[in-house]
């Protein structure tokens, strides 16, 4: 029977991966865009207002983002620390796509990749011309120069698949990548977590971003059982780790949220983070789904939860950025 040793939650947005002196150039996308906060939608310009009270401009000059992204990539390296010392031999990595691998004509709520390799191939013109501002500088921080192959699981893959399906889990089932590069939020887990030396893995991916079918926060927490269960049942004595990949709250950042998850792993009691309902968990705030299953796996094997850091990171007055949060169990 395989053996769940090392559960891990990070975040894995572009900021890490760039320099603070870019943190401001995704700036004036947020003042054009429509933003999620507070169940509701609002304009750059109505954050600035509600949110004037909070002293945000003082946490986006750049003396703070320097000591911000200082602790944030000291918990990364930590976290590095900790696989390595774990010697894994196979990962499930929870992660969403961002119309990375999938499109719009296909999009499934759940799916897993029971393939031999996963790809992770640079970006061609074209690509990159589909890219929001002032993330083609990050890329680097998710893909190797030259691209990189890695290997994929396929007996624990399918052992997960089965057991989602006997749990009433309808998961696509994905033999090779749709498309020739790995979504960010597995790229940043091989690059950063298992520092370009990756074991065997299996990409388990919600969709945790895009209407109509995004699977809800409960939904997802329930996942955890079947992934645990899988894993268990696994007839291999492999050493396995289960990682969360994404979060926490942005575009737009929200710390109350945030601390009411992050006490809900800590207390293993996730019915206060489920309760903050689905208007919660939108747009980039909607990849803390990636960590429910995690939690849920993690609480029912009893691998005891450490919250090693809390970064809220800013990059403007009205609240814009990506609060960053690194755990792990074991």
């Amino acid at each position: 029977m395989a053996e769940i040793v090392l559960g891990i939650g990070t975040s894995h947005g572009p900021m890490l991966v760039t320099k603070t002196e870019t943190w401001g150039v995704r700036v004036p996308a947020d003042k054009a865009n429509c933003h999620a906060w507070k169940g509701g939608t609002w304009s750059f310009d109505e954050l600035v207002a509600a949110r004037a009270g909070e002293g945000l401009a003082e946490q986006t000059v750049k003396a703070v983002w320097d000591e911000r992204q200082a602790r944030c990539q000291a918990n990364i390296e930590r976290l590095a620390d900790l696989f390595e010392e774990a010697r894994i031999d196979v990962a499930v990595v929870v992660g969403n796509d961002q119309n990375e691998i999938y499109r719009p004509a296909l999009n499934p709520a759940f799916a897993v990749h029971y393939g031999d390799t996963i790809t992770n191939y640079e970006f061609g013109p074209e690509r990159l011309k589909e890219l929001p501002p002032g993330i083609e500088a990050s890329l680097k921080g998710y893909i190797p120069a030259g691209g990189a192959d890695y290997p994929g699981c396929p007996d624990l893959a399918l052992a997960i698949i089965r057991q989602a399906m006997t749990d009433e889990f309808d998961v696509a089932a994905l033999a090779q990548m749709p498309r020739s590069e790995t979504p960010h939020a597995w790229g940043f887990v091989y690059r950063r977590i298992m520092r370009d030396r990756p074991c065997p893995s299996v990409m388990v991916t919600i969709n945790t971003f895009y209407p109509p079918n995004q699977p809800s926060a409960r939904r997802c927490y329930k996942l955890g059982g079947s992934l645990l269960e899988a894993i268990r049942g696994w007839d291999s004595d492999k050493r396995v780790a289960l990682i969360a990949s994404g979060g926490l709250t942005h575009f737009v950042i929200d710390e109350s949220v945030d601390r009411t998850f992050l006490d809900a792993i800590r207390n293993r009691d996730f019915e206060p983070a489920l309760a903050l309902g689905e208007k919660t968990f939108r747009d980039g705030t909607s990849e803390m789904k990636n960590w429910m299953p995690v939690a849920s796996a993690m609480a029912q094997r009893g691998l005891e939860p450490h919250v090693l850091d809390y970064v809220p990171c800013y990059r403007s007055e009205a609240g814009t950025g990506n609060a960053m949060g690194f755990v792990y169990w074991r």
